[in-house]
């Protein structure tokens, strides 16, 4: 199952069409099929790969990067690096993406069918502050171009786009590169960034963002060679909208000739969520995107077949143990962190981890995106160990995080917990006496008879959380709301986890069944 669809079944979609996290989104159209692709920071499997026949009725249909690389760099979570605004295309027969790590350089895999198999990750250029790459195969002149943004907290760089020419097997570049694109002296300008380049018309195009996630704006260049000079223009802005920094996306065009680009909207523990937008091309020959250059609300659905309503899973019954694609790792995965069994429900090991106290910490938390509109979530809990210390529980995971679930007591007992900790001011928190400072009980553990709950959290608006429970009594609210936060780039994240204090031998386990999110009316 998956929450409502942004089709709303009389010709017309509602924006949102993506209603969760899929940061810095980039499309692109083969035959009658539409793919979509997202940012996915330290997560494992990354690259997700979305799937539409109509550009408002999306599906998850896979990852196109399992482990994030190099390995060793992802063993413990980093939530604000890895994959950055990837840029998704088709040239040669085979589908690409390109993606910039700040820390590390481009990188590309490609794969000949959009399920795979894909590539091991290809380094395309070295180098600190590299973001946001895009590829260009010029079928006029059969030239390879590449051009990237930079990331000043690496590189000391920001505003400018880089070009450079690519191998046409996008293996490597064949220059030192050239600022094509230098948004210092563009009066008003600021944090340019995010560009995916096209061919139309005769001219070469860039749409970029610029002004900051949250109150930027969506900017168009064109210049007769690739390497410029550029013109620019705004094409996409809040205007007297709700939406707020409406930018960073791709254009697509459909078999009938219609053109919609898709962007992102900053909102803070939802993340970002996609918008489609109507473009069409104007007399003068520049994008018009939205409503006259502000974001549409409602609007006609594209001239496509009509596709029964569809968004991406999140209720997950985790047959044979394993779990549905919407789900992704805090870091690399390892080895023995779920295992698989003949029943339903998902069976995750209690890892011992010395960071027992704080869930940022940990690799092995096993998150979804959260909804950006109010739902309940509700899961299943037994914990089946017997070590001291050992825990399970659902989480609302960001900067800040709050958990409730179940925990094994000295004296053999199981009991019902309710923890949160609060934002890090500088970092990760500093641990003291084997508990992280931050964390504390959001209400006073309660005892479990059976080592079973049912847990609930409602998320509300302003992605608000509270929490309840049934240990066999009925369902009982538990503690404070709890606001959800995101980390510096990433929304809040749902997450399941299983753990236990260091130590020698296996510790146990959890088994998590029915994990349902269902609309809030």
């Amino acid at each position: 199952m998956a929450l409502p669809s942004a089709d709303l079944g009389d010709g017309t979609y509602r924006n949102p069409v993506l209603d969760a996290d899929w940061s810095d989104p980039d499309l692109l159209r083969v035959g009658d099929d539409f793919y979509l692709t997202a940012s996915s920071f330290g997560r494992a499997p990354g690259l997700p790969l979305l799937h539409s026949l109509d550009l408002v009725n999306w599906t998850l249909v896979g990852h196109a990067l399992q482990r994030l690389q190099p390995a060793r760099e992802f063993r413990n979570p980093r939530p604000d690096c890895g994959v950055w605004a990837p840029a998704l295309r088709h040239h040669d027969d085979r589908f690409w993406i390109f993606w910039g790590d700040p820390d590390h350089g481009i990188f590309q895999v490609n794969a000949p069918q959009i399920r795979g198999p894909w590539t091991r990750p290809h380094l395309v250029k070295e180098g600190k502050g590299l973001i946001d790459p895009c590829p260009l195969w010029d079928e006029e002149s059969g030239e390879a171009y590449l051009v990237h943004a930079w990331a000043r907290s690496r590189s000391g760089v920001k505003n400018r786009l880089t070009g450079h020419r690519m191998r046409p097997d996008g293996t490597g570049l064949l220059d030192e590169g050239k600022v094509i694109v230098d948004a210092d002296l563009i009066p008003g300008w600021f944090t340019l960034e995010g560009p995916k380049a096209y061919r139309h018309d005769g001219w070469f195009w860039i749409f970029a963002p610029a002004g900051g996630v949250e109150t930027g704006w969506q900017g168009a260049f064109r210049s007769r060679g690739f390497f410029g000079p550029y013109e620019e223009r705004v094409v996409l802005e809040q205007g007297d909208t709700r939406v707020n920094g409406p930018h960073q996306g791709g254009w697509v065009r459909t078999p009938s000739g219609e053109d919609w680009f898709a962007h992102f909207q900053q909102r803070g523990p939802y993340g970002r969520v996609v918008h489609l937008q109507p473009m069409r091309w104007g007399e003068d020959g520049w994008p018009v995107l939205g409503d006259r250059g502000a974001p549409v609300a409602v609007h006609r659905k594209p001239d496509l077949p009509a596709q029964p309503p569809s968004a991406p899973a999140t209720d997950d019954d985790f047959p044979g143990g394993r779990f549905g694609r919407q789900w992704q790792w805090t870091a690399n995965p390892q080895d023995g962190w779920a295992t698989q069994h003949s029943g339903d429900g998902l069976r995750l090991t209690c890892v011992r981890t010395a960071d027992a106290h704080d869930l940022r910490r940990l690799p092995h938390v096993l998150t979804q995106r959260m909804p950006g509109a109010a739902a309940t979530v509700q899961v299943d809990l037994c914990l089946d160990s017997e070590e001291p210390g050992a825990r399970a529980g659902i989480a609302v995971l960001g900067d800040a995080f709050g958990w409730i679930g179940l925990q094994r007591e000295p004296d053999g007992s199981v009991r019902l917990v309710h923890r949160f900790a609060e934002t890090a001011a500088v970092g990760a928190p500093a641990v003291r006496s084997g508990r992280c400072e931050g964390e504390r009980d959001a209400a006073p553990a309660r005892l479990a008879p059976e080592g079973r709950a049912r847990l609930w959290i409602e998320i509300g608006a302003g992605a608000r959380c509270r929490f309840s429970y049934d240990v066999g009594g009925g369902r009982q609210p538990s503690g404070q709301v709890f606001a959800a936060t995101p980390w510096r780039w990433v929304g809040a994240l749902l997450g399941l986890f299983a753990l236990a204090p260091s130590g020698a031998g296996h510790a146990g386990a959890a088994t998590f069944t029915r994990f349902r999110v269902t609309p809030t009316p």
